[in-house]
């Protein structure tokens, strides 16, 4: 059977193990050719090929539930479930999305792009079962990285706490996240693969009971229940704590055996009670370049199958924002012992990476733990410290009581740092960073700044290290405009002060971040049609400069904010309140992410769909103009 052939995951059923290996052959070569033409995540799904095939045959799909915790580790899960002909649209617009979604398919039992969820998922899953009488078996597939989650281990305590509640989760333990694993749960995990009395009985045991009289090969299906036995005997800790907790304990076992892996899972769905088999996997499995390097090809750009190098830039670029903001926090720690970065397992992502290598005492990665990680920065701001905790904006909103509680409510200066704010681009709605200014904006103490370009960043940075409470700062993902950098002596912004970059009198143009640049292209379409246009450039969402924007709008009489973020609660709607308190009737149109969800595209992809291009935004503007009868149409 060819692999272009399963359009169900249920036409597993009955292949032989040679069968089994020629498909997972075939998902491998689909995937890296697939990755390699489009981008996308590499790593975490050549690593669970072996493991979705033997668990899928051990399934009915038709019933069966399947979690895949975070959902990128699921590219074969999608090429045997219906999504083979389709799956070299990955990740672009209107094709396959890159984490599971419950639109996409029926077997996308749960939609996931956030770690640790899919414990908690599925034991809900379970639950609903059990009262509604049905029965179909649930299972939920969770790594190791995402184990370090605090929501994964209150799952785990909640099922160990139901022996009558029958669920499967698969630990996928690859020693990774995207980064290596930190912490002692990880390295409590790694004791358990690495232990020389379950690697000698791994290898030895079966041969030893093949050679004894009248037994040989006849003792296969009890083979693997009497090395079970035998490992814990050797190794009284191997899933101790596991099995303190409830779960009944199979493993470590070989995640790349097909044999042992569906032997296993068959045993475990005959284990009453909640079972966590512990598979022991390769990161990148089958393609040797990024076996090597598990951090770099988690995720990859378009690249050169051969070689494993990026496809080449038809120009040079400027400097990434993740980059300039590393480079520029680096050399302020190096010089002040106060500052400690911190990453919630993100350190490649943000930047961390750099201050990491230079000043690895001053840098902190907790793994992937949002909540621990902003209020142990609320505990460095007691005593002193400068902590810096460096999120994108779609995870933050997973630390949001932490924020309000531990810090904003204590007025503690911890500066964050939202990487990936606004439109992401192929990732999704999952990663999508547009809601950080809602939610952040309505908080007391907070201080909120984006800037318009990298340089403008630079000076943030030292804005929000020097300031004496909460304080935080969102950037976008990708390269900046190529604006001058400076190497060192950058001064703090004024809180609160925006600036003047065009003067028009027939508009008021205020945009924040991103949408700065593309206001002032807006601008110059603008005065191709006899508009003309002040710009100003906020810098703060709160606290609002009203001081400079309250007597333009009043005088010019019509206001335009522009934003790469959320309408509802957003910018636009802080400088609407603004006007409205301080009875200023003018009429305002906002410009930004209507309610909705973006789906994955291109960045521009996006933003021309969402009408946020300079052009088009232009073009709204005249409209609003041909509409009023004191101007010329235009």
């Amino acid at each position: 059977m060819h692999l272009s052939e399963i359009t169900h995951p249920n036409q597993l059923h009955g292949l032989s193990v040679y069968q089994l290996q020629q498909i997972a052959r075939q998902i491998r070569e689909k995937h890296l050719q697939t990755v390699a033409a489009t981008g996308g995540h590499l790593g975490p799904g050549l690593g669970v090929v072996e493991l979705t095939l033997a668990l899928y045959q051990t399934l009915d799909l038709d019933r069966d539930k399947v979690v895949w915790d975070v959902g990128h580790q699921a590219y074969p899960h999608k090429l045997i479930t219906g999504r083979y002909s389709r799956f070299h649209t990955l990740r672009q617009k209107d094709g396959i999305a890159g984490y599971l979604k419950r639109c996409e398919s029926k077997f996308d039992h749960f939609g996931a792009g956030h770690a640790s969820t899919s414990i908690s998922a599925a034991l809900g899953m379970a639950l609903a079962r059990d009262l509604q009488g049905e029965k179909f078996k649930v299972a939920a597939i969770i790594g190791d990285g995402a184990l370090t989650g605090g929501m994964a281990l209150e799952a785990i305590n909640h099922a160990g706490h139901l022996p009558k509640t029958n669920l499967l989760v698969v630990l996928n333990d690859n020693e990774m996240s995207i980064s290596p694993n930190v912490g002692a749960i990880p390295r409590y995990l790694n004791k358990l693969r690495l232990s020389p009395p379950v690697q000698f009985i791994s290898d030895n045991l079966e041969e030893q009971f093949k050679h004894l009289p009248f037994v040989g090969d006849s003792l296969a299906p009890e083979l693997g229940r009497v090395k079970e036995g035998m490992k814990r005997l050797a190794v009284p800790k191997v899933g101790a704590v596991f099995e303190e907790l409830g779960f009944t304990y199979i493993g470590p076992i070989d995640g790349h055996n097909l044999e042992e892996l569906i032997a296993t899972f068959q045993q475990a769905h005959k284990t009453p009670g909640p079972v966590l088999v512990h598979v022991a996997t390769v990161k990148g499995k089958g393609y040797e370049v990024a076996e090597k390097d598990q951090v770099g090809y988690h995720a990859q750009n378009p690249f050169n199958l051969a070689t494993g190098k990026a496809l080449p830039s038809s120009k040079p670029k400027p400097p990434s924002y993740s980059k300039v903001f590393g480079e520029t926090l680096t050399k302020l720690a190096e010089n002040d012992p106060r500052i400690v970065g911190i990453t919630a397992a993100m350190a490649t992502g943000t930047g961390l990476d750099i201050l990491q290598k230079r000043v690895p005492r001053q840098y902190i990665d907790v793994g992937i733990a949002e909540q621990h990680a902003v209020t142990l920065a609320a505990g460095l701001a007691c005593e002193g410290m400068r902590p810096v905790a460096t999120i994108y904006s779609t995870f933050l909103q997973r630390a949001y009581d932490q924020v309000i509680h531990d810090v904003c409510i204590q007025n503690l200066p911890v500066f964050f740092c939202m990487d990936r704010a606004g439109i992401v681009g192929a990732d999704g709605p999952t990663h999508q960073g547009m809601y950080d200014i809602a939610y952040l904006r309505c908080i007391p103490n907070i201080v909120l700044m984006a800037p318009k370009d990298e340089a403008e960043l630079q000076r943030m940075i030292v804005t929000g290290i020097e300031h004496n409470g909460p304080i935080a700062l969102r950037y976008p993902r990708g390269n900046g405009y190529g604006a001058p950098l400076m190497e060192e002596g950058w001064e703090p912004l004024p809180i609160g002060k925006g600036e003047i970059l065009r003067n028009g009198d027939d508009l008021l143009l205020v945009a924040y971040g991103s949408m700065v640049y593309p206001a002032m292209q807006t601008a110059e379409i603008l005065h191709e049609h006899s508009i003309e246009a002040t710009v100003i450039n906020a810098r703060f969402a709160k606290p609002l400069d009203t001081e400079l924007i309250l007597p333009l709008a009043e005088k010019i009489g019509r206001v335009v904010t522009m934003e790469e973020g959320c309408l509802p609660g957003g910018f636009g709607s802080a400088i609407a309140e603004a006007l409205l308190d301080a009875e200023v009737t003018v009429p305002v149109t906002r410009i930004g992410i209507p309610d909705q969800l973006v789906d994955h595209a291109t960045p521009d992809e996006s933003k021309a769909e969402l009408g946020l291009m300079p052009s088009q935004m232009a073009e709204r503007i005249l409209t609003l103009f041909s509409k009023q009868p004191s101007v010329v149409s235009v």
